[in-house]
């Protein structure tokens, strides 16, 4: 029986579960006598002096002087460092994560009911024990000391995935779109796995004289930094158009943000979007954005390029040019970050690709009648292209023009 105490990450998530045959117990007692007979105990219940690997120490220091990675602690309450509760608490505070027995000489009901009030899994008197009731005492222990810690964990991402509702709630826009006739339904989905936001944004903002504004965004990156930068540019976009100004200049402000908030060389793709009161027309300004796909009575196609401009950021002061785009008298317009296409085809290395993309997203709202299951469907359809979840940052934002639907 070893005298050294094993050591390793005692971290609960990386704690790797015992063996069904084998479990791993540290006991610490001072006294030779008592500690070869919890080793005769365990070897005699077991069958086999391998079905439990079972460490000593002899004081509480030689405990608390390392990580501890057994499954479960016998404790003496009487050692030369520590006597009655004071060593469970101190063991309990060092590793939160261990099932702990009691394994004394005092028979104190009292003392017992206190012990599992600190945290003790059981509390067993040493001349009452025999190999099986200690055996099945450590096999149980660790199970419910096991079961605690999963429901601890469950209990802490139920808490955490509230407080992530709320604050999605709070940093993803509620877009202000007043006209009956128009329907908007966006998507997003950041990449990084178990993050709230990433640096994609969207926003839309219908103005009193009929006006409808909408914005989606890229910035370059997908961390942290990123998304907050991606919030802030959203934020300034719809202070802007709040304020009145014209499609360049409201872009030239949120590009004097990203200058002011990025925490590094940042850019961002933009595409912006105006239409016209009577939802007859469309102005389009892209900033190194890939170009919204619009749906018509005559089918469906990408916009033109020929007014890009760089992304923003790249080249501040930069000029930036319309593309009035006539619409006719019912469509839809999709606009979306290249998170959507740029994935690489399972088993192919090559890229899903815009013209692909495109192809997908118009037989998904042909199939689905433009509704908002529709991106749910042209996602899906992406994922089972990619081989899996893709990689980047996707939003996407479908504007729809109905206008058997009374106007305002």
């Amino acid at each position: 029986m070893s005298n050294a105490v094993r050591h390793g990450d005692q971290s609960p998530p990386h704690r790797p579960s015992p063996r069904l045959d084998r479990l791993h117990v540290l006991l610490v007692e001072d006294d030779d006598g008592d500690a070869l007979l919890v080793e005769e105990m365990l070897a005699d219940a077991a069958g086999s002096p391998q079905r439990v690997v079972l460490d000593r120490a002899t004081t509480l220091e030689e405990v608390l002087a390392r990580p501890v990675v057994a499954d479960c602690v016998l404790l003496d309450l009487q050692l030369p460092d520590a006597t009655g509760l004071t060593g469970l608490t101190r063991l309990r505070q060092h590793a939160p994560y261990t099932a702990v027995i009691v394994l004394t000489g005092r028979e104190d009901e009292a003392l017992g009911v206190s012990a599992l009030g600190a945290g003790a899994q059981d509390y067993l008197v040493k001349h009452q024990v025999d190999g099986q009731l200690l055996a099945r005492t450590l096999r149980y222990s660790w199970e419910r000391s096991r079961a605690e810690r999963v429901e601890q964990q469950l209990l802490q991402h139920q808490l955490l995935a509230r407080e992530n509702a709320r604050l999605e709630r709070g940093l993803l826009p509620t877009p202000l779109v007043t006209d009956p006739r128009m329907g908007l339904a966006v998507r997003y989905r950041p990449g990084r796995n178990g993050a709230l936001l990433g640096g994609d944004f969207y926003d839309a903002v219908e103005l009193p004289d009929g006006t409808l504004q909408l914005v989606i965004g890229d910035v370059c990156g997908h961390g942290p930094d990123e998304a907050a930068l991606g919030v802030a540019l959203r934020i300034a976009w719809r202070s802007v158009v709040l304020a009145g100004l014209p499609m360049a200049e409201t872009l030239a402000m949120v590009e004097k943000m990203l200058e002011h908030e990025a925490l590094g060389p940042l850019f961002a793709t933009v595409c912006m979007i105006t239409v016209a009161p009577d939802r007859r027309s469309l102005r389009m300004t892209l900033a190194g954005h890939p170009q919204p796909l619009l749906i018509d009575d005559a089918g469906g196609r990408l916009l033109s390029r020929e007014t890009l401009g760089p992304p923003l950021g790249v080249a501040p002061g930069t000029g930036r040019r319309e593309l009035t785009v006539p619409l006719g008298p019912r469509w839809s317009l999709l606009l979306y970050t290249d998170g959507l296409f740029e994935g690489r085809v399972e088993g192919s290395g090559e890229r899903v690709g815009l013209e692909r993309m495109a192809a997908a997203a118009l037989s998904s709202l042909t199939t689905e009648g433009g509704s908002a299951a529709s991106l749910d469907h042209l996602i899906s359809e992406m994922d089972v292209l990619h081989g899996g979840p893709l990689d980047d940052d996707v939003a996407l934002a479908l504007l729809t023009f109905a206008p058997e639907e009374p106007p305002r």
